[in-house]
């Protein structure tokens, strides 16, 4: 394995701008299943909102134009469904954490593809994200490691991180085809070369816990500090970082991240009760909130739409949500 220097980032802390009030409107739905701990959104193809249901082993489909709410369940007992991206062709590919395999979902006909690592090695899947060639790259927890599945061979490669027990978590991938994915257990960032599969850290501030990463409309991308109450924002052509304190203070716990086509940042501050939905204007340095009408129980991803509106799963109160901005 190919190891690539850790790397120090320049970093800027800003100040704590004033907070004013978020004028959005949130309209959240049942799962159909109790507890069934929806965990991540995805939007399908057609724009549905999609939903893990981890304890409820289900998939789960909104359509936002009835409110009609259907569920697909899973083939294999006890997968622990987490998280979930949509393909161009419509299939929802998800991971199933606890049964260690990636799953696809044919929302046609309800049949699912069971993925599983070579030699059925015990693996953790997390968080899928898409690149552009179509591969899906995912980060393992307790594994420590980024995995490769390309969905043509079904082939899957997992590459470990430098750092033992970094627990990869969020993920995204850049306009020029790079995997960046959070070290949620370090203070940490780290990008995979997609052909070599050679990792390379860039250091955070002492005590940060980068939990979610969202990518920008200028490539540019932001991250949840869960472990400080901070929004970071990362440049990854220069390696410079710039930091702001979260507006519910250092136990606010930011934690499911989105950036809309317009630049905004949107993001959901868990530590609170009940969680509020944070908006960062990057132009302003300003922040706007309020908080989530049933409490949210930990929104722990969330999703933007094509028509902009954002997707959350509130896994404590067993709910999706749709967020609309107003005017």
């Amino acid at each position: 394995m190919r190891i690539r220097p850790l790397l120090s980032l320049l970093f800027v802390t800003a100040s704590l701008a004033a907070t004013g009030n978020l004028s959005v409107e949130i309209k959240e739905y049942d799962i159909p299943t109790a507890n069934a701990r929806p965990h991540d959104p995805a939007v399908g193809a057609d724009g549905s909102l999609w939903v893990t249901e981890q304890k409820a082993n289900k998939l789960g489909r909104l359509d936002p134009a009835t409110g009609q709410f259907r569920e697909y369940p899973l083939k294999t007992p006890d997968s622990g469904p987490h998280g979930l991206v949509a393909d161009r062709d419509g299939n929802i590919w998800f991971t199933a954490i606890s049964a260690g395999y990636v799953g696809k979902l044919d929302p046609k006909t309800g049949e699912v593809t069971e993925y599983r690592a070579p030699d059925k090695r015990d693996v953790d899947p997390h968080t899928p994200v898409f690149d552009e060639n179509g591969i899906l790259w995912f980060t393992t927890e307790e594994l420590s490691s980024i995995g490769r599945l390309d969905p043509k061979t079904g082939e899957i490669k997992l590459q470990p991180t430098p750092t033992a027990h970094a627990i990869p978590y969020g993920i995204v991938v850049t306009r020029q085809g790079v995997p960046f994915f959070c070290e949620f257990g370090t203070n940490r960032l780290a990008s995979i070369d997609p052909q070599t599969m050679t990792i390379r850290e860039y250091r955070l501030p002492p005590g940060a816990r980068p939990r979610r990463l969202a990518l920008a409309p200028d490539g540019t991308i932001y991250y949840s500090d869960f472990g400080r109450g901070y929004l970071g924002h990362f440049d990854p052509t220069i390696g410079r970082a710039e930091e702001w304190a979260s507006p519910g203070g250092a136990n606010s716990e930011p934690y499911g991240i989105a950036v809309t086509a317009d630049g905004l940042v949107w993001y959901v501050e868990t530590g609170l009760k009940p969680n509020a939905l944070v908006r960062f204007n990057p132009k302003t340095k300003t922040f706007a909130s309020r908080t989530i009408p049933s409490g949210g129980g930990v929104v722990r991803n969330m999703a933007v739409a094509p028509d902009g509106r954002l997707y959350l799963a509130c896994s404590g109160v067993n709910k999706v949500a749709i967020v609309t901005v107003n005017p």
